[in-house]
């Protein structure tokens, strides 16, 4: 039994069992194969199939036939399955830059999550319940890192920042201003749900690793920004989604909106008197530093730690 399940773990962790296109299956990922894998260093072959897949699985059902007719338990294919995309491990690593600002973009696969309030988590606003199962049924291109005063300046002419630096995040950007960049460089803000599930990046927890080790945040950041990249990233590869500068999103802002239970590419309410903004900031204090957390200034309001994060197309 341990391992068939370890083999299923191992395809899942892969991106091997897909509910839509099965692949070939290669044999059973030793311990050291899914190291290869994490640290790119697999087969070209079977990293094209991890890039190609993703990390989001389910069992479709010709795998399910295969398992049972090899006598797996059922209670063993509930559990694999139930897993989800949120628990695979082993991110996609494809990226690419973009021409127009020379940002390199990560491939964020399809899957689904629990948006809002962690388990476990005590520093919950009301505005992060009720935690709700979200699916992202289209992938898409993030910004390996928010985008940059070198970015911003090479696409638009101006740096309004005011801890000046190229490689550090641009802040003072009012929303307007942050979608007008992200159009120019041919690509849109994110959405609040696409965003908190690429910085989960399957994790379920308040935050993606260790607070000091990701994030610059109010205790460790000396007042200022600091340049991108220099803190651990998340499973997909993404640096700098939780501290160093807010980040704002498409949404409008509703208070009550996660009371709705939109699960299906939620793009949050209709209209309103603010816009959201994600990820805390090199001023925050710990509690504002969490995947789930939320703030919602004025959309024509700009500071030292507004920025921004581009969904390329």
């Amino acid at each position: 039994m341990r391992t068939i399940t370890a083999m299923l773990i191992a395809y899942a962790a892969a991106g091997l069992l897909s509910a839509h296109q099965p692949v070939p299956c290669p044999g059973p990922l030793s311990e050291a194969q899914l190291t290869a894998l994490r640290k790119g260093q697999a087969p070209k072959k079977l990293q094209v199939i991890v890039q190609t897949r993703g990390v989001g699985f389910a069992l479709s059902d010709p795998w399910k036939s295969r398992l049972r007719a090899a006598r797996v338990s059922a209670d063993l294919l509930e559990e694999t399955g139930a897993r989800g995309p949120q628990k695979a491990t082993i991110a996609a690593r494809t990226e690419k830059v973009n021409s127009k600002d020379g940002l390199a973009y990560v491939w964020i696969p399809p899957g689904s999550f629990m948006m809002g309030c962690s388990p476990g988590d005590t520093e919950c606003s009301p505005d992060e319940r009720p935690a709700h199962e979200v699916a992202i049924t289209k992938g898409f291109w993030l910004g390996r890192t928010p985008v940059t005063q070198g970015a911003y300046q090479r696409v638009t002419g101006s740096n309004p920042s005011n801890s000046k630096g190229d490689q550090r995040p641009v802040e003072q950007v009012t929303w307007d201003k942050a979608r007008s960049y992200c159009q120019a460089i041919g690509g849109r803000l994110p959405t609040e749900a696409e965003w908190e599930y690429a910085a989960r990046a399957g994790s379920t927890g308040t935050r993606y690793g260790s607070l000091a080790e990701i994030a610059w945040y109010a205790k460790n950041s000396g007042g200022r920004t600091h340049q991108v990249g220099q803190k651990k990233p998340n499973a997909f590869g993404l640096y700098d989604m939780l501290g160093n500068v807010w980040q704002w999103t498409a949404d409008w802002y509703g208070a009550t909106y996660y009371q709705a239970g939109e699960r299906r590419d939620p793009t949050g309410p209709p209209g309103g008197e603010a816009r959201t903004l994600r990820g805390g900031s090199w001023g925050s204090y710990p509690m504002y530093v969490r995947v789930s957390a939320r703030y919602w200034p004025d959309q024509r309001m700009r500071d030292w730690d507004f920025g921004l994060r581009c969904v390329g197309e």
